[in-house]
């Protein structure tokens, strides 16, 4: 059948970003621009015009933007998110009658041809669009027509002026425009979800009395402590009383004494489920104290959302049917062979009950947003359906669309990556064991320079309560700090376990084992956080200087550059201004000094290479006046093990005084 599709000549295609055909939604953060690409064209040599549509919120008329025009039929336009929630865009084109004429009307002046018809041919493209046109535009597009009708000199000079091109193009006939068939999906968060600093802590274990399990009151009294080192999101394990039955004892051995806490990720007992608090945490009214306390000092509270039970938890007894029993009736507790854990039982997601178990879970999150939390890590998100995910997450943020997410997921890439389709703001990911030079680069070119990088949020973590990497069991001090810098600079988000982490606490289990000795996830640990070895004050050094510097704030604009040592990596950051540009340098070997020349791309930079420039290392305070591209480095990593320098370029004053800004 023949239908007016047929006059529609312009072809639009290869748009980017489009996540699996447009089956997922790409993820920004309120203020940062999303560039848009697409080829447009058409038969022949008509010109082409192409804009950028998109609309926010609940706005239901799309915005546009005009595309610029690159080489060979490419397009590239960009906007800014401004509101939380949803978004979309998607790419108009159009054959353009008066740019055509405008194009070869150019070239027929510049050959010194008669121009009598061809201005009359003008005057009617213009005044189709008056008729099209508001006043006052409508008018002087009709002045314009005139003149164009008029000939000479004065009606070459009109037709020649960019204001009646910008007339015509905010009045182009579009008729015949073709819209790209599909409308792609934006999800944008708040600006914690690309740039934060999570400190994770154990509440039970900050009472100041020895033998006495900790309070939230006892965590109030040291908010300073946590907002002395600059982090801003505290997050807490599972805050639900813990289990009785085979509860797990010291280095997670099978039998528990009387006084053992047992894991928090073991959620339930006759206390409560997932909406109870421990007892001898406090009340809910203490955590609430909490909450608004922790506001004061800048800390947003994250909660631990950890969907499985102990085998005491309400659900075992009032809903069996949402877990799987073995043949001998027993519940199917969770395993990850040769690992047990008898203390926790999985939901069964195919269960014939599955609609009121999605629904009972939804109610858990909302239960804790109306407590006042909006950040959530979830564990082990990787073992539950995608279905399930994408329902709840899209359920959770159409009422409150400021919620974040973060996936604890240690998983393989393509689980990891689908979650993060599916709505998960931000993952944990492989930092924790990419540690050469080689595997840093390749790793996170992959996470900022691919299409990963349109939908992946990456939130870097040096150690976690269950993983003590080996990158930190080697190495000392020097390896703590070295690892902590990579984390807070290559990332925009990272976190650590503390006081674990500040503390520099490396023995593992066993030989050959990533995971800690005495660990905090079975017993009440005592930490000596006033311990002058503690990394607390360089911590709070670093988390300043990602305050501080806007270039620190983002992970898409990270550069490796080249250094003439396997053991040093180095890397850039920027602003799109250039008005903030971050060089930080690493010492990835914990033993001994290490030294290069290093290669910089001052033309990128917009620095002049004849010029002098200033390398102004912001956790010491020192400042080396460096010349040229290629610059010495020297890092002793048992004093700094790394630079993050301030890229300062020269400027002379009228008075001969020259500083660096």
């Amino acid at each position: 059948m023949l239908t007016e599709e047929g006059r529609k000549r312009v072809v639009i295609e290869g748009v980017e970003p489009e996540i699996d055909c447009g089956r997922f939604p790409i993820k920004r953060r309120v203020g940062e621009q999303v560039v848009v690409e697409a080829d447009a064209f058409t038969d022949g040599h008509d010109a082409v015009s192409c804009v950028l549509l998109y609309r926010q919120g609940s706005e239901s008329e799309w915005a546009e933007v005009p595309m610029e025009q690159l080489v060979n039929d490419r397009w590239r336009g960009s906007f800014v998110v401004s509101l939380v929630g949803p978004a979309q865009y998607t790419v108009q084109a159009w054959v353009d009658r008066f740019k055509s004429w405008h194009r070869d009307f150019v070239k027929r002046v510049e050959a010194n041809q008669d121009l009598t018809v061809d201005l009359q041919i003008g005057a009617g493209f213009v005044e189709d669009a008056a008729q099209r046109a508001p006043a006052p535009d409508r008018n002087t597009l009709q002045a314009a027509a005139t003149t164009l009708r008029g000939g000479g000199a004065e009606a070459i000079r009109q037709a020649l002026s960019p204001e009646l091109t910008l007339l015509m193009y905010r009045h182009a006939e579009r008729y015949f425009a073709r819209t790209y068939h599909r409308e792609l999906g934006i999800v944008v968060d708040r600006v914690k979800a690309r740039f934060s600093a999570w400190y994770e802590l154990f509440p039970r274990s900050w009472s100041p009395e020895p033998g006495r399990h900790g309070t939230f009151k006892d965590v109030e009294q040291q908010l300073p402590y946590v907002a002395s080192m600059g982090f801003d999101v505290l997050y807490f394990p599972p805050l639900s009383p813990i289990g009785q039955s085979f509860r797990k004892g010291p280095n997670n051995t099978t039998v528990a004494g009387p006084a053992d806490p047992g894991s928090p990720w073991a959620i339930g007992s006759a206390e409560g489920g997932h909406t109870a608090i421990h007892p001898e945490l406090g009340t809910l009214a203490d955590f609430h104290h909490l909450l608004a306390t922790a506001g004061q000092y800048g800390l947003e509270l994250a909660g631990d959302i950890a969907f499985q039970c102990a085998p005491d938890h309400p659900y075992v007894t009032e809903h069996p049917e949402w877990f799987r029993h073995r043949p001998d009736g027993t519940i199917q507790y969770a395993e990850n062979p040769p690992k047990k854990y008898q203390d926790i039982y999985p939901f069964d997601f195919e269960t014939e009950d599955w609609q009121a178990l999605w629904q009972e879970l939804k109610s858990i999150i909302l239960f804790w947003i109306e407590q006042g939390v909006r950040i959530f890590r979830v564990d082990n998100p990787h073992t539950k359906p995608f279905a399930f995910w994408e329902w709840l997450i899209g359920e959770i943020r159409r009422d409150y669309p400021e919620t974040i997410f973060l996936a604890e997921a240690f998983t393989r890439p393509k689980l990891m990556y689908r979650l993060a389709k599916l709505g998960f703001s931000q993952s944990y990911n492989y930092f924790p064991w990419r540690n050469t030079k080689a595997e840093l680069i390749e790793y996170f070119t992959e996470l900022t320079q691919t299409e990963v990088r349109e939908f992946f949020g990456a939130n870097l973590w040096p150690n976690t309560p269950d993983i003590l990497p080996e990158s930190v069991q080697f190495g000392g001090r020097p390896n703590f700090v070295a690892r902590l810098i990579l984390a807070a600079t290559l990332g925009a988000s990272y976190g650590i376990y503390g006081p674990a982490y500040e503390l520099c606490d490396n023995t593992p289990l066993a030989s050959g084992k990533e995971e800690y000795l005495h660990s905090e996830k079975f017993e009440i640990k005592r930490w000596d956080r006033d311990h002058p070895d503690s990394l607390k004050n360089l911590i709070a050094r670093v988390n300043t200087i990602r305050r501080e510097n806007a270039a620190l704030q983002s992970y898409q604009n990270l550069h490796f550059h080249h250094i003439d040592n396997d053991q040093l990596i180095a890397y850039t950051k920027t602003t799109d201004d250039l008005a903030n540009i971050i060089l930080t340098v690493v010492n990835l070997d914990p033993h001994y000094t290490q030294a290069a020349m290093l290669d910089l791309p001052l033309d990128a930079f917009g620095l002049d290479p004849r010029q002098p420039y200033q390398a102004h290392d912001l956790l010491t305070d020192t400042r080396y006046l460096w010349h040229g591209t290629r610059n010495y480095v020297e890092l002793n990593p048992h004093t700094v093990p790394a630079h993050i320098f301030a890229i300062r370029r020269r400027v002379h004053t009228e008075q001969d005084f020259d500083y660096y800004l």
